[in-house]
């Protein structure tokens, strides 16, 4: 193992570490609680007088008892709107179901109705993308208002808006046989009734649910009718009349034993697995990283609390060490892990700054990926890097050639790729460790995570060194106005760095508590490895 040569001073012992990383996890969860609070309580209690259950209360019902849910894009748009569209009014996921993995979309009532704010939209597209990437059945609750109508420019048209939920709809019932399961618990109006019409099946709550292209006051408006709601597009109607519902359920908690009953006729997947427990605590994982973003720290106090204790073997230590190559399990999985070293590491060719991508190490990377491309093992990257390398030397080396590699091994891969950021995620290296552009099946975070371009310092000297080597020269102060331009600059990626800044926009599927690190990357492999891999061509067909 290479230890990092750089020590933490004293002002990052163990227990600052512990307490920076405890801050940080607390003020994600108060985040989390107030978003899962959805429309708040008196919105809730409204959808329990209605005798209906919340978007939520409805996916514990539907998943295996004490099962893990892993939420995607809770953050999604949580700093906009004045703080009106809490998970853009829709809950996403990851969870199992008798046994099976699956994806959920349920619409959250409380928020607006269930309305389509634009973000909704692309919480739906994700997961069907998980859906489809992991050939996964995926289930639909839906209890919506339809298109938040102030907001449709951004929802209605174009490539990503919601015509595109209805095209995922089609591909994964007529070619991709992914199944997709409806529920519709409330109302369901306008285009968005043709995301149930679209699935394997419907399933409609009696006196609850309705299903029309057009509701009520709309119809009266167009065609003159005037007719209740209930014998327009009740669930009576669309099970025993129009025929475009399949099942009757006479409440929601009857309506999600009848989910959870087709799940059991399905075809079942592989037997879980179950592994060794890590070789250290995973207890201590908040103790690992300084508080200070810039300083070492050693990769395997990570691992060691996340992966499994048995079969750990790394690849090529002593070549490159800066990047760790090595198979490992994760629960039973056997996976290839590619995470960066921090710090200054000893080489026999000289020092190596940790968190850089060398000519040597991103060739190192691509050989261990195109290996375990071959032998079909998924690839988990722990992200903590800075950039690839730069300078004359590295241009001699073949640093692009090198880089091109790397990037091409994986972005041609048919494994699956998971990603955890833990700590930086910059520049070009932000791309070759699988960055979110390359289609990896998931990508997590920890609250310590930084994805940009740069850091700060480094954008105040690519935008304003020839200003500040021109005031420096002079051994004037600084004008006040630079000043200020500069703090601003500093302030701006500060903000844009954030983990949770990444989150609201869609970079990473979920910031995660680095203690539930091993259970969620488990449940996202085992999803992850539900779709086969191709068949190779038969020796004689070559």
């Amino acid at each position: 193992m290479y230890m990092a040569v750089q020590k933490a001073s004293i002002s990052h012992t163990p227990e600052a570490r512990v307490a920076h990383m405890r801050l940080l996890v607390d003020q994600l969860k108060q985040l989390d609680k107030r978003l899962r609070a959805g429309g708040g309580p008196a919105k809730i209690e409204k959808q329990h007088k209605a005798g209906k259950l919340t978007a939520r209360e409805r996916i514990e019902k539907l998943l295996d008892p004490g099962a893990r849910f892993v939420e995607i894009g809770l953050l999604i748009a949580y700093d906009k709107y004045d703080g009106q569209a809490p998970a853009a009014g829709v809950v996403t996921g990851i969870g199992k179901i008798e046994g099976r993995p699956a994806v959920v979309v349920a619409n959250d009532a409380t928020v607006k109705a269930g309305s389509w704010w634009p973000e909704t939209i692309h919480k739906i597209l994700r997961a069907q993308e998980i859906a489809i990437r992991n050939r996964t059945p995926i289930v639909y609750l839906v209890d919506s208002a339809g298109v938040n109508l102030p907001y449709q420019d951004g929802i209605f048209p174009g490539q990503y808006g919601a015509g595109r939920i209805f095209l995922y709809n089609s591909l994964m019932r007529r070619r991709l046989r992914v199944p997709q399961f409806a529920a519709v618990m409330g109302p369901c109006i306008a285009g968005g009734a043709y995301l149930p019409a679209l699935s394997d099946l419907i399933i409609m709550v009696e006196k609850t649910s309705f299903m029309g292209l057009g509701g009520p006051n709309l119809v009266k408006g167009a065609t003159g009718q005037v007719i209740d709601s209930e014998s327009l597009g009740g669930a009576k109607l669309h099970t025993a009349t129009s025929g475009v519902a399949h099942y009757l359920a006479k409440d929601d908690a009857s309506c999600l034993d009848m989910l959870r009953e087709h799940f059991r006729s399905l075809p079942q997947p592989a037997p879980t697995t179950s592994g060794a427990s890590p070789a250290r605590s995973t207890a201590d994982i908040y103790g690992v990283l300084p508080a200070d973003h810039r300083l070492p720290y050693e990769i395997e106090e990570v691992i060691f609390r996340i992966f499994d204790r048995d079969d750990y073997l790394e690849f090529q230590p002593e070549h490159a060490p800066e990047m760790l190559c090595s198979n490992a399990k994760l629960n039973g999985r056997a996976v290839a892990l590619i995470a960066n070293r921090r710090g200054f590491i000893k080489t026999r060719g000289g020092p190596r700054i940790g968190g850089i991508v060398y000519t040597e190490s991103a060739r190192k990377v691509a050989y261990f990926v195109e290996t375990a491309e071959r032998l079909g093992l998924p690839l988990l990257y722990l992200q903590d890097v800075s950039g690839f390398m730069v300078g004359v030397e590295a241009e001699i080396q073949g640093i692009i050639r090198a880089g091109a590699e790397m990037v091409e091994t994986m972005a041609t891969t048919t494994v699956p790729k998971i990603i955890l950021t833990i700590n930086h995620a910059s520049g070009a290296g932000y791309y070759a460790m699988a960055g979110q552009g390359f289609d990896p099946n998931f990508t997590f975070s920890w609250p310590t995570a930084r994805i940009g371009v740069m850091e700060g310092d480094s954008a105040v000297q690519a935008l304003y060194s020839v200003e500040l080597q021109k005031w420096k020269a002079s051994g004037q102060p600084l004008p006040e106005g630079l000043e200020q331009s500069i703090e601003k600059t500093r302030a701006d990626y500060e903000s844009w760095l954030d983990s949770r800044y990444a989150a609201a926009r869609g970079h990473v599927d979920a910031v995660i508590d680095p203690m539930e690190s091993r259970e969620t990357l488990s449940l996202a492999l085992e999803v992850a490895m539900q779709r086969p891999r191709a068949t190779p061509l038969a020796l004689e067909t070559i």
